[in-house]
């Protein structure tokens, strides 16, 4: 559930930014939505996802399968993870400069 609605919820905070909070403060928002909606949500189900299938389907047994596991699967799937693994961090960042930037921005309105 939290995996699946993430995916949502970035690109509404991407809209927020852009909509609602506009230029300045509103670009680490953009960002931080999409950054968060292509490094997790896309990564997942355009690479893991589908690499994780092809193993699933193999004869564990089989030498195709070990070839696959060490030749294919084990690079490309720990490369993806580690997308995955910074890119919600990036996004934090990135929220919490444009939350940081929107702060200052209305205090020095006041």
């Amino acid at each position: 559930t939290l995996f699946i609605g993430m995916a949502p919820v970035s690109l509404a905070i991407a809209v927020y930014g852009g909509v609602v909070v506009g230029n300045g403060a509103g670009t680490p928002f953009m960002l931080a939505g999409l950054i968060y909606f292509i490094g997790c949500f896309g990564v997942t189900v355009v690479f893991n996802v589908p690499m994780n299938e092809a193993l699933a389907g193999m004869d564990a047994s089989s030498e195709a399968a070990l070839d696959y596991w060490s030749g294919t699967y084990l690079p490309r799937w720990t490369f993806w993870n580690t997308v995955r693994t910074f890119a919600p961090s990036v996004s934090a960042a990135l929220l919490l400069f444009g939350l940081l930037w929107m702060a200052q921005t209305q205090a020095q309105t006041v």
